[in-house]
């Protein structure tokens, strides 16, 4: 992961950044609410088995409570605080999609998710990945988790409340946000 402060040289416009996210289909581009541009490696394979079992969970979830819409790590939200992140795990409220114009819902989505996901990669830098999470919090967030298999914890974050660390949970409860919602960790330990 790698930040470039490109202000006051080159201001990143929603519209310039869209452009250079284009440009560039194979990097996986971020820009913090200060304007620095924020390039992601792509991630190994078993990151990329963990992202896929984790996003089946939730898909599978919501397929049946239909309570909302679930994204994968390509969706780039545009915080309130300007900042435009792609978490790996995301979803939104059904009222809250459905509140967004037609534009809005094609472009980086106008809002925070109200779930988030992110899963540390070994490239991943953990303190920048805890400050992303607590931006998620601080823009809207009503729960984020950030899972690092190499440690086998999970923090959890929620407003109102000190970050919880968890030591290889074998299920994760996303209730009462998430309903009856319970995320099988056992296959990121072993």
């Amino acid at each position: 992961m790698i930040a470039l402060n490109l202000s006051p040289a080159l201001p990143l416009t929603d519209e310039a950044f869209g452009q250079l996210c284009r440009s560039n289909p194979d990097l996986r581009l971020e820009r913090t609410a200060q304007g620095k541009l924020v390039a992601m490696a792509p991630t190994g394979g078993e990151t990329g088995l963990f992202n896929t079992e984790l996003l089946g969970q939730l898909w599978l979830w919501n397929r049946q409570t239909r309570l909302g819409f679930v994204f994968d790590s390509s969706t780039g939200f545009r915080l309130p605080n300007g900042a435009i992140r792609t978490p790996d795990l995301a979803w939104v409220e059904k009222t809250r999609w459905q509140r967004l114009s037609v534009d809005q819902r094609r472009r980086f989505v106008p809002l925070c998710p109200d779930f988030v996901v992110e899963l540390k990669s070994p490239s991943d830098d953990l303190p920048m990945l805890q400050a992303k999470l607590q931006e998620y919090q601080d823009n809207g967030a009503q729960l984020g988790w950030l899972i690092v298999p190499e440690t086998r914890q999970v923090f959890s974050y929620q407003p109102g409340r000190p970050v919880t660390v968890l030591e290889a949970p074998v299920v994760l409860s996303g209730s009462p946000l998430l309903p009856n919602f319970v995320m099988d960790c056992t296959g990121l330990w072993s």
